[in-house]
Order: structure tokens, then sequence, then C-alpha cells
């Protein structure tokens, strides 16, 4: 509704823009008076005071991630074709929880694992920082998204490891600096992709790259050539994405002040099909490349290649595990998850996660069986 309001307003009584912490209670009180506003505007961005997550309603059972939290909105960054700047219109884009809130809400979840669903848990570093360094001794593995930026900064990647950090979605999008530029991810310009990797992967930390294809740089080659380099840097997971410029963004005002978009079927907008006119590829050409992309990429010869880069036998091992898991055993995961048996598969999980330490040393944490070479 934040990036469409007039639109939204035809299908319902009352429509929110913006964050629901301040509106959802101010909407509450006024149902409750038989009072409801048609239009509500958020104001106040803030996680201070927020009342405790009601986790006791969900059915951990049928999950293989019950323990996904959230600690912060927004992003620090401003790229054109990120929703982030259209659904936070005015007001603060990216805020935390107190450092002290977090480590309490983490206290209270049950088990080892964590997902952190953060746009970029790193966004503040007095925040992560804090964050992690209260994290050190508790025994978590968790997951979480950062930039190629903050995996560089000195000093803060060790940090989250030893925290738990054990898998990283890192959004390196295109390979081609001409289209970060055209985009304004600033932030990726500049960094060594490839050092960027090495350090993760020399610290034990597995990678989940995301690209972008049909940026106007791109031509028929960018998916083999995008694919080809993933595997030769042994990232063990890739998301791929069709460029989809989202209403509210400066990517879509673009787009549309250049009549390149097809048509305005929001269903279509979910970055796995083209919605507008590339530059240098036919609708047809970059939609059959990106799923090419993903049938080369997590074909068993190129997750093969990717764990033959681990320096260790230990390592190769645990990149087949995660990246086979990932996307070869789909038919395996919908038994699993028709059968509501997908918590006994959370122990596979951790256990590949706990993964083997740089150069060989064992990475154990308290109360976590470390993964062995044998």
């Amino acid at each position: 509704m934040t990036s469409l309001p007039a639109e939204a307003a035809a299908h319902g009584d009352s429509i929110f823009l913006g964050p629901g912490e301040d509106l959802w209670p101010q909407f509450l009180e006024d149902l409750r008076a038989r009072r409801p506003k048609t239009r509500y505007v958020s104001t106040m961005r803030t996680l201070v005071g927020m009342p405790r997550v009601r986790r006791d309603l969900i059915k951990r059972h049928l999950y293989l991630v019950p323990n996904s939290i959230v600690v912060s909105r927004g992003c620090p960054h401003t790229c054109d074709f990120c929703y982030k700047e259209a659904f936070f219109e005015g007001g603060k884009s990216f805020y935390t929880q107190t450092v002290d809130d977090a480590l309490a809400e983490i206290e209270r979840l049950p088990g080892r694992h964590l997902y952190f669903l953060d746009d970029h848990l790193f966004g503040n570093r007095r925040f992560a920082e804090g964050l992690f360094e209260g994290m050190k001794g508790m025994g978590r593995l968790w997951q979480a998204a950062g930039t190629v930026q903050s995996v560089l900064a000195p000093g803060l990647l060790e940090k989250a490891v030893a925290a738990g950090l054990r898998s990283l979605f890192v959004g390196f999008e295109t390979l081609s600096a001409a289209n970060l530029s055209e985009q304004g991810k600033t932030q990726n310009l500049g960094r060594d992709y490839g050092a960027a990797i090495r350090r993760l992967h020399d610290l034990g930390v597995m990678i989940n790259g995301s690209f972008v294809f049909g940026m106007d740089g791109d031509d028929a080659t960018v998916f083999d050539r995008t694919v080809d380099w993933a595997v030769e840097q042994g990232i063990e997971t890739a998301t791929f994405h069709i460029l989809t410029p989202y209403p509210g963004t400066v990517l879509y005002k673009r787009m549309a002040g250049a009549g390149r978009l097809l048509h305005s079927d929001w269903d279509r907008y979910d970055t796995r099909q083209v919605v507008f006119r590339p530059a240098r590829l036919t609708p047809e050409e970059l939609e059959a490349g990106y799923w090419r992309a993903y049938e080369r990429f997590y074909s068993w010869k190129s997750i093969a290649r990717g764990a033959a880069t681990k320096s260790t036998l230990a390592a190769g091992a645990r990149h087949f595990a995660y990246a086979a898991g990932w996307k070869k055993f789909e038919p395996l995961w919908d038994v699993v998850i028709r059968t509501r048996r997908v918590m006994h598969m959370r122990p596979m999980l951790e256990k590949v996660l706990a993964g083997v330490a740089p150069k060989g040393k064992r990475m154990e944490m308290p109360g976590i069986e470390p993964v062995r070479c044998v």
C-alpha cells in the first residue's frame, strides 16, 4: 500500500503507509472506538519500547527455521531498484533496536539456530559490534545479510564469526561497475569482490550471492559469465533475480519516464518475470537466461566444481552438502513439508552450518558438535 496508496485505497477501508509499529496500535484504538481512519501514515520510526514478539503462537514443529528474527528496519544505503525507499518514504529508512533489547529477544529463543532477516545486519557498526559481543558464548549458529563493504570492514566480520555467523547473504548484484553506477549501488563500487569472498571463506562463512540480470549494460553473455564467476569463486549458493522496477522506486520512475514498462500487472513484478524492455536483450532472452543461470549454477557439475575450490576435504564436503540441499533435493523437501516432518531436518542444517574452521582447525561452539573430516 505504501507504494501505490491511491490504487490500494479502492480495495480496502483503511490503508497504511510505512512501517506499522506506530500505526497498528493507533488503528486498533480507533477501531475499538468505531472511528477508524481511511489513511494511516507512519511518522515515528523507532523500535525502542516495542512489545515482545508472541513467539508462543508459532507452531515451531512446522518450520525448518522457526527462530527468524529482525533487530533493525531498512538499510543505510540507497539503490535505485530497492523497494526500501518507497516503503520508508517520509521518515528514517534505517534504525535498530537497542542492543540490550535485541540480546534479550535472542536469549528467549530456544535451540541453536537463528536467521536474521534484517536487510543489512551490519548497517550500523556500533550496534552490530555490541550485538556480536553480547552474543559471544551463547552457542548460536546464525545466518544473516550484509554487504561487500561490511565484509571488508576491518574487525567487524571477525566479531560476527565469533558470535556464530556461518552463512551470509551478500548483494553482489552485478560484475559490471557501469551497472552499479547506473543503479546507484555505490557501496559496491571499487570493492574487491574476490577479497570479500576469500575473507568470508577463510573465516568459515558460507555465501549466498545475490545477482540481478537485465541492467542496461547486460547482454546475452551476462548469464554464463556470472555463473562461471560465482562457481569459480566457490560461492556455495546463489540467488538470481530479473531486474524489477517496483512502483515508488527511482528505477520505476526512470523506466516509466522512458516508456519502457510493458504493463502494470503487479502479480508479475516478482523478479522472475520481465516487466520492462531491456536495453540489450529481448524480454524473452532475459527470462530464458535467468532460468538457465539457475540450472547451470545448481547443476551437479557446477556444485562439484565449486566444492573443488575449497582448501580442505571437509570444507568441500560442506559446500557440496549445502549447495545440493538448497536446490537439488526440492522434491524431498516437498515431501518433508507436506508430512510435517521438517523439524527433523534441523539438526542436519545445524551440522552443515557448524562446519570447520579455516586451515583445518575445528570450529567448536558450546553445545555444538563440530563437523569432522573423515
